[in-house]
Formats: C-alpha cells, structure tokens, sequence
C-alpha cells in the first residue's frame, strides 16, 4: 500500500455521509451536478460549492456557458477537463482555458466576469466536462484585490505510484511526492486521483480539516471502512489524518475522483446569489457597489 508520507499517519477517516449530486441548469443553461448546497448542507467549511461542468456535447452553434456576472468575497477554481472555454473580467483579464487547465479567480472586492465557450468550440461544437469549486474567503482576505492564476495543463505537477496503479494531478496541496505550484489564501488540497483495478493509495490530510471526495468516473472504495462511492457521488470523510482509497482488482474500469480538504473559517456567512461575505450589511453593500458600476464592467473583446 502506497503513501505520500514517510511516517504513518495514525487516524484513517471514515466516510460519514455520502451524498448523490443533483442534476441542474446554470449559468445560461449550462447543466451542472452538484453535491452541495443542497438541502440540508449549505457549505462544507471553506468550501461553499462543487459543480461537475457537464459532460455534455454540444451539436455546433448550441453551446452555453455562463454569461456576464459578478463575484466578491471568496474564490472561483475552474478546472477543465475536455473542451475549451473563455474568461473574461472587469480587469481586462482575459484566458482561454482547455483540457487539464485551471484558473485560480479571487475575487476579493469584487470582479465582473464571463465563462463562455471559445468561439471554435461554439461553431464546431464538442465535449465540455469540467469543475468549479467555490472556496470561501476569511473576512481578513474578503475585500482584498482581485487576483488571477492561470496554469496550464503542462503546470499542474502529477505523479504516479510506484506500481503505476495511481495517478495525481495536484492542483493544490502536496501528493505521491509532487507539490503545487499555485497560491493559496487557505492551505488546501485539490487533487484529481486517477485508479486503475487493484490500486491502493493512502492520502495522508491535516488533522481538524474539512475534507470530501467526489467520484466522476467508475466506482471506487473510500474511508477506512471501504464505503462504495460511485460515479456522480461525494463522501464526506470524519476527522483523522489520512484517506483511504482503492479498487478491487477484478474492477470493470478504472475510478476517477477529486479530493478536496481544507480548514474550515467557522465565521459567519451571509450569502447572496454571487456574493458571500459575513453579514448582511456587507451583502447589501455588495449590491450597491456592483450596481453603482464599482466592480467594473467587461469591455470590448478584442482580436485574441
């Protein structure tokens, strides 16, 4: 059994709950799976949304994304796995996202953007299937600038176990050995494991931190218990300091899922639509501000 660590870790976590993503339409109609919030779990502390982006494909000229919308006081991570899309802010940043990028919005005070598809894609048509994740901010970090950080396929570090039998893309936090690149507010792991039949891995994770996975392909054993989690299904572990993961070897195919952890704000959250600050004082300040025009708007689009 492999681990990222060199000494081992002494609490496994069980899976406490799992939960069946629900079907939706976002954006301008873009169809969604998402774990949470759902009713009766409004946040996973600091995380506040998971949205599986698709799969879909897209017959040419049908394609949707999210237009023009503001955010202030947490981050958007999006992380594309097939497909090509376009963001663009109130910053004049502008990025053209594909398969295995990831972008990094804080939003901070407040940004406009829009997640629409790339213009080749809207005229061929195609597959998109992706992730955003909404990761809150701490009140001391909540009116900071907006930043951006975009990483391409090529620099999202990966690894593989000694048996070949698992696979990481780190996008934040450390495993099997490779560490991210990527700036973080809070310390947190976001990592895409990748099982074939008869893996084991052993993923050592904080003590005190918030942490879930989220299986988008196959069927996979998580926790210390080996709860079944199948595809389109997020776990919520309990404490300890590592999560167990694994197939059988007579596995009909491989299992992909995201594993995410990260320790929780436990401060007051006041949520409105794209805002999320900590009172609702400041979630009508949002809203003034953003109609007054102070988040900026999107201006023309250039020649890209």
């Amino acid at each position: 059994m492999h681990t990222s660590a060199t000494t081992e870790p002494s609490k496994p976590r069980t899976v406490e709950r799992v939960i069946t993503a629900a079907a939706l339409k976002e954006g301008g109609g873009f169809p969604v799976r998402r774990p949470f919030p759902a009713a009766g779990l409004t946040q996973l502390d600091p995380f506040l949304l998971l949205d599986e982006m698709g799969p879909v494909d897209w017959a040419p000229g049908q394609a949707l994304g999210a237009p023009e919308h503001p955010h202030r006081g947490f981050e958007t991570i999006t992380y594309l796995l097939e497909g090509r899309m376009r963001h663009r802010d109130s910053n004049g940043h502008a990025a053209d996202l594909g398969p295995g990028d990831v972008q990094w919005m804080t939003a901070g005070s407040g940004v406009v953007h829009s997640e629409l598809p790339h213009p080749q894609l809207l005229r061929a048509g195609g597959r998109v299937h992706g992730f955003q994740i909404w990761l809150n901010l701490p009140a001391r970090d909540k009116l900071m600038p907006p930043r951006y950080q975009d990483v391409p396929a090529a620099g999202v570090p990966t690894a593989v176990s000694a048996d070949g039998l698992t696979r990481v893309r780190v996008i934040a936090g450390s495993a099997l050995g490779a560490s991210a690149a990527i700036d973080t507010r809070l310390p947190i792991s976001y990592l895409h494991f990748s099982l074939q039949p008869g893996a084991r891995y052993r993923q050592p994770l904080a003590s005190g931190q918030t942490a879930f996975a989220y299986v988008f392909a196959g069927e996979t054993a998580l926790g210390s218990h080996g709860v079944r989690v199948a595809r389109g299904q997020a776990a919520l572990f309990s404490d300890g300091d590592i999560v167990e993961m694994g197939l059988t070897a007579d596995a009909q195919r491989p299992a992909e899922l995201l594993l995410l952890a990260g320790p929780p704000l436990n401060e007051p959250i006041a949520r409105y639509g794209p805002f999320v600050m900590n009172t609702q004082a400041e979630i009508e300040q949002a809203i003034r501000d953003y109609q007054a025009g102070h988040m900026g708007r999107i201006g023309p689009e250039g020649d890209r």
